[in-house]
């Protein structure tokens, strides 16, 4: 019974920022400052519309996917509050080293592009700039030292934020 509490309470925590960074903030800023979706009004608009479809199905996999690799196992750690005990190298983890990160910047950028908001795009490069700090100062080295020359091996491999075209195999490196 317990491990089923502690399960949807991790899966909640997991899923509670990304909602509020991609849906709750931006209904909020949309409604405040009345961003609002406009049909392109010529081809560069549609091009950057596409583009902003383009980076949220993106996100969207990439968010997706992490939590499908969690629900998979059961039980994960993958959140500052409750750091990893083992090194993933399934699933999204082939491609990017913080797919759940990313996942996020990529529906934040989506949304800039989409609904061609400045305010949109202000919040995705808030959310890069404090990531590309709190990553590599903070959780990298943690990392670093708990899993040692395997995750010195996985970072040169796997890139920080955007992902690998072909999915890195550990076994054929």
């Amino acid at each position: 019974m317990y491990a089923s509490y502690a399960f949807v309470r991790h899966m909640l925590l997991l899923t509670a920022t990304p909602i509020a960074l991609v849906v709750i903030i931006p209904l909020w800023l949309a409604w405040h400052y009345g961003v609002a979706y406009a049909p392109p009004a010529g081809i560069a608009d549609a091009i950057l519309q596409a583009i902003g479809m383009a980076c949220m199905v993106l996100g969207a996999v990439l968010l997706g996917s992490c939590l499908y690799q969690i629900a998979q196992r059961g039980r994960d750690e993958l959140a500052p509050w409750d750091p990893p005990r083992r090194l993933i190298f399934r699933g999204p983890y082939r491609r990017v080293r913080n797919p759940m990160l990313s996942g996020v910047l990529f529906l934040l950028v989506g949304e800039a592009c989409f609904f061609q908001s400045w305010l949109y795009a202000a919040v995705a490069a808030g959310f890069l700039m404090i990531s590309l700090v709190f990553v590599p100062l903070l959780e990298e080295p943690q990392l670093e030292a708990r899993f040692g020359d395997d995750y010195r091996r996985y970072r040169r491999h796997v890139w920080r934020f955007l992902p690998r075209l072909r999915p890195w195999n550990p076994e054929a490196d």
